[in-house]
């Protein structure tokens, strides 16, 4: 197939080609974070099976999709989406707040989201992992973005005078990797504890990092 395949304009319906467009896209959605994040997983689902889960045709797939890649692509970023929208509301609501009463409440809020439901764990640990280049990209340029929050955060923690003045790069990025790794194990029946214990676990490793051994900061 050389291309996308054009999708039909004008109502039916009473809904625009665009409104219909834009449900579809969401149904093929919704049935891959079904498949891909639970049974069969990403590498064992087909186009085929993907549509039938949708209520759609393969033809419908190919007018929204060029591969299953790309679908994948596109729900990892929906539940990367959805995880910000729920941290950046938690640090809206918290921003007068004392550091370890805004660490614990947006890191709560991150937590939640994620393993509120457990195929978002599978899309963002374990399904996106080694499926091509641009995948791999997508997953650093993501985290990436995690780090980018978490460094904002101590930056604004710098100038409360709550944090020490230093480069949190790299211990935004450690501290990502320790996250990913625990909420996976977490999710995955691995780490006896319940999700209050591994969130007060990360935000303590968190306020660590932002607030290393030493004198404190003046202020």
């Amino acid at each position: 197939m050389t291309g996308r395949l054009r999708a039909p304009t004008g109502r039916y319906g009473g809904k625009s080609a665009a409104q219909r467009q834009a449900e579809r896209r969401r149904r093929f959605l919704d049935a891959a974070l079904q498949l891909f994040g639970d049974t069969p997983g990403y590498r064992a689902t087909t186009v085929a099976a993907l549509s039938e889960a949708a209520g759609l045709s393969t033809r419908q797939f190919y007018e929204e999709f060029h591969t299953l890649e790309d679908v994948l692509a596109a729900l990892h970023l929906q539940v990367n989406d959805w995880a910000e929208a729920a941290v950046r509301t938690a640090a809206a609501r918290t921003r007068d707040l004392p550091l370890p009463d805004r660490a614990a409440a947006i890191f709560r809020a991150y937590a939640g989201n994620v393993t509120a439901d457990p195929r978002r764990v599978r899309i963002t640990f374990v399904e996106i992992i080694g499926v091509s280049p641009r995948l791999e990209e997508q997953r650093l340029a993501r985290r990436a973005r995690w780090v980018d929050l978490i460094r904002a955060e101590a930056h604004t923690a710098v100038l409360r005078g709550e944090a020490a003045h230093r480069d949190y790069r790299l211990a935004a990025t450690a501290f990502i990797g320790g996250v990913n790794g625990l909420l996976h194990d977490y999710s995955a029946g691995w780490v006896d504890a319940t999700l209050d214990e591994v969130v007060d676990e990360l935000v303590g490793q968190l306020l660590a990092v932002l607030r290393p051994p030493g004198p404190r900061p003046a202020g």
